[in-house]
């Protein structure tokens, strides 16, 4: 018996240790991708990104001094403001992100960039860094203080999140029009936005889960043709109409957003007035969420 427990801590220790190391490999490639993007696609054609990484621009433009200078010195007060808000596993993998990123900027700044055309950059440089961040979020850190920034203000102010970031960001590419052009500035703008859609798939995945609830008076038919002909499980909860006081089934599944479209046909050709809402999941662990045959 006591051996079978230390063979099992031994491989609850190992499997720990390995995700670790995965974690620490992703969080570096991330800001590798990122260097790469900022150093050899935006910044030689003179496109920013948005939050603190655009204001390290603007200064290293105005001061000579390097980007990768300010992008670290701006970003340690609010990893240790992320330490005590979030945990020491966020800020470290931050940490070691922003160091990565932050010398591997001042590494490739010598380098040649690789097209001069701005349209590409902007395009390129924002799905790099998309890529960048995207990874390095998946993997519990982040290369830019704003998101830490937003959500401590959040509590002060009459603003989401989202929305304190976009304030950040609009003020930052206005700035930047003043100081380069506004074409530039618009630019800047298109290259965040591509960035901001390229992390959402990264972080998200490309078969984003939806959550699927339904209520009809057809539910066991309904039930039955989903399992049939989306190979997907159903579970039935049990609910009551607050206004009617009835006893109703309810439906809940999970899909990808590629089988939406299937889910919605399917509930209609059986019952045009069954309640349906479909909702999106950030992620999805456990269970039995695999697709089976479909006929």
């Amino acid at each position: 018996m006591a051996k079978g427990k230390a063979m099992y801590a031994s491989e609850i220790n190992k499997i720990s240790i390995g995700t670790k190391v995965l974690r620490i490999t992703m969080v570096v490639i991330g800001a590798l991708i990122f260097a790469v993007g900022l150093e050899l696609f935006l910044i030689p054609n003179t496109v920013l990104d948005g939050g603190i990484v655009g204001i390290s621009i603007i200064l290293s433009y105005l001061t000579g001094l390097p980007t990768g200078v300010f992008i670290f010195c701006i970003n340690i007060p609010f990893i240790y403001i992320g330490y005590k808000q979030i945990g020491k596993t966020f800020a470290f993998m931050s940490l070691l992100g922003i160091i990565i990123l932050s010398g591997a900027t001042m590494i490739m700044h010598h380098f040649h960039a690789f097209t001069s055309d701005i349209l590409l950059a902007t395009v390129f440089g924002g799905i790099l860094l998309g890529i960048g961040v995207g990874l390095v979020i998946r993997f519990g850190g982040c290369l830019d203080g704003t998101e830490v920034m937003a959500i401590l203000t959040n509590k002060k102010l009459p603003f989401s999140v989202g929305e304190i970031i976009l304030i950040i960001n609009l003020v930052i590419f206005t700035i930047a029009g003043f100081v380069f052009t506004w074409e530039q500035a618009m630019y800047s703008v298109i290259a965040y936005f591509i960035a901001s859609k390229v992390i959402d798939v990264v972080v998200l995945g490309m078969e984003e889960s939806k959550s699927v609830y339904i209520i009809s008076d057809e539910i066991e038919e309904i039930g039955q043709a989903i399992m049939a002909r989306l190979g997907r499980g159903v579970t039935y909860l049990y609910g009551e109409g607050a206004y009617t006081g009835n006893n109703k089934k309810v439906i809940f599944c999970i899909i990808t957003r590629l089988e939406e479209s299937k889910m919605k046909e399917i509930v209609r050709s059986i019952d045009t007035q069954a309640f349906l809402a479909i909702g999106n999941i950030s992620e999805v662990k456990g269970g039995r969420f695999k697709k089976k045959a479909i006929h």
